[in-house]
């Protein structure tokens, strides 16, 4: 025992990082492995123990495959190759302006949107009978009913890659602003400029191969999400077929065996196309960078090359950012929707009857979705501060890169094994299971919204607490906790956030018994009804602002402690 207490007196926190392994680590490879077993036949819990290739055959004779794979290779790398592109034009071009300010305040709001919502209020923006079409005609377009084209779940799903893109490309910005702040990217960009190198092609030349190693991880995140998203395909991608991870839900959802243990296939096989894709991405990027070794150092100062760029970034940001915008007020719009006949831009007449009528729904709605978020966030927050004062948050901690592991799987590939293990622990359809679920998901970005504020801290501050007889404990509450007040509650913000947005851990860990407003959102919004996917989208979008916004206004107490 007395090593176990000397340890635990050098380290009283080294309880935290099993833990959390435990609690993170641990559902993943059980639900992989709980998916990987029906695609080999095997069900124990049925009383099936034969091996069987015969669930691989029939998903590879399936004919929708086919054009299911190449509409998740297209959706995949396009928007993500689309969003690498606005990011890095764009903040080569708005560096060190005042716009760069006025976006970088826009980023936290505009990623707080979920992507369930965001989905929604673009198809109410871009439809044949949307907003824009109804602002253009029929002065500009001549239509005097809504055209008969087919934007939203076009079949080549190039709605849901540009959406995806725009989504994803305001993400990238702000891991590049974060990444801005380990390189001394002023005075490099400055000593450029000294040179006669234009703004743009300077930040392109000596900042961004910097920035891109540091954000290497996160844009393979991107890839990962981008190959197997879900929520937003249903909204805005194809039907016949979508997706491969859409399809790979739709039959888990069948009653047909046969269709099960396909399922299981599939996401299998997601999570291997997921691993190829990361791996081409990767030999890309040394493509990429023996292309260009020449061309940008061959001491040409300006040129062409930057004023492409600028009009990429400028045009790419103000497009994400005003979809945004224009699908949250489509949302709002619709809500309070009475009348509204084509092509009028605005109701003829308004009404708040349907927040009225599902007023009871709603309040059950945002409560278990707002429990559910709060319970995960505060956990995640709980486990992030241990293990940053285990001292795991280090720079070139092995351990970072585990945090990336629920980012990059494919969520359809481990959460039907994870649903599986709720199942024999008797909490599956439990609003327990799927806060547990949740927080695979919310400690990744708790724990990266933390760690530089933790680093960042003076460590004289705890070495002096400790001198004067106080214990790691007392220290960690008494002093740095309060120090950490606004970082912190920025942490359990963005948590409650990326919690709110979670659609697959809701509908595997929840059974279909567990309604938030992300699934009530997605099942709403092919449906006939725009107003109540209006009043269930907004209210959705709603949760994550106000919780960002309660950080903002918080009482100066909390930034006071850091004086």
């Amino acid at each position: 025992m007395r090593p176990v207490k000397a340890a635990f007196a050098r380290n009283p926190f080294g309880w935290a990082l099993p833990l959390t392994l435990a609690v993170f680590i641990g559902p993943i490879f059980l639900g992989l492995f709980g998916t990987l077993l029906p695609a080999f036949g095997l069900q124990p819990a049925l009383g099936s123990f034969e091996l069987s290739f015969d669930p691989w055959h029939d998903f590879f004779n399936d004919p929708a495959l086919t054009k299911s794979l190449r509409l998740t290779l297209t959706v995949g790398f396009g928007a993500t190759l689309i969003a690498v592109i606005i990011g890095f034009c764009s903040v080569a071009i708005l560096f060190g302006t005042r716009a760069f300010g006025i976006v970088r305040s826009l980023l936290a709001p505009a990623l707080a949107f979920p992507h369930a919502s965001f989905a929604v209020g673009l198809a109410f923006l871009i439809a044949p009978s949307g907003w824009i079409a109804r602002l253009i005609s029929p002065w500009a377009t001549g239509w005097d009913q809504p055209p008969d084209l087919l934007i939203v779940r076009d079949p080549d799903a190039i709605a849901l890659m540009l959406s995806l893109a725009l989504k994803e490309s305001l993400f990238l910005v702000l891991m590049i602003v974060g990444a801005l702040g380990q390189i001394n990217a002023g005075s490099l960009l400055r000593s450029a400029r000294s040179m006669g190198y234009a703004p743009a092609r300077a930040w392109l030349i000596v900042i961004a191969p910097q920035v891109y190693a540091q954000v290497r991880l996160p844009i393979y995140a991107m890839l990962a999400s981008a190959l197997s998203i879900v929520d937003m395909a249903i909204v805005l991608g194809p039907a016949a077929p979508p997706p491969l991870a859409p399809m790979t839900l739709d039959w888990f959802r069948e009653l047909d065996s046969g269709r099960q243990l396909m399922a299981s296939v599939a996401a299998i096989f997601q999570l291997l196309l997921v691993i190829g894709a990361v791996l081409l991405w990767r030999f890309g990027e040394m493509v990429v960078n023996l292309a260009v070794r020449g061309p940008l150092t061959n001491g040409i100062r300006r040129g062409w090359a930057e004023r492409i760029a600028g009009g990429v970034g400028r045009i790419g940001i103000s497009l994400a950012l005003v979809a945004s915008v224009g699908a949250i007020l489509m949302l709002l719009i619709w809500s309070f929707a009475g009348t509204w006949s084509w092509p009028g831009a605005l109701p003829q007449r308004w009404s708040a009857a349907m927040w009225v009528r599902s007023g009871d729904t709603l309040v059950l709605l945002v409560w278990r979705t707002a429990i559910i978020a709060i319970a995960a966030s505060a956990i995640a927050t709980a486990l992030a501060i241990f293990c940053l004062e285990a001292g795991i948050g280090q720079p070139k901690s092995r351990w970072l890169v585990i945090l990336y592991v629920p980012l990059l799987v494919p969520q359809i590939s481990f959460l039907f094994g994870v649903q599986l293990l709720w199942n024999r622990l008797w909490l599956d359809g439990t609003m327990v299971a799927v806060t547990l679920t949740h927080l695979l998901f919310v400690l990744p970005y708790v724990f990266l919204v933390l760690s530089d504020p933790y680093r960042a801290l003076d460590p004289r501050i705890a070495i002096a607490a400790r001198s004067l007889g106080a214990s790691r404990l007392r220290t960690l509450v008494r002093i740095k906790i309060p120090l950490l007040a606004r970082p912190i509650a920025t942490a359990m913000a963005i948590g409650f956030a990326v919690s709110v947005g979670q659609y697959l851990p809701t509908l595997f860990a929840g059974a279909g018994q567990i309604d938030t407003l992300t699934t009530e959102a997605v099942a709403l919004a092919s449906g006939a009804d725009r107003r109540l996917a209006g009043v269930i989208a907004f209210t959705l979008t709603a949760l994550p602002f106000m919780a960002l916004a309660l950080v903002s206004l918080a009482p100066n107490r909390l930034g006071r402690a850091n004086q």
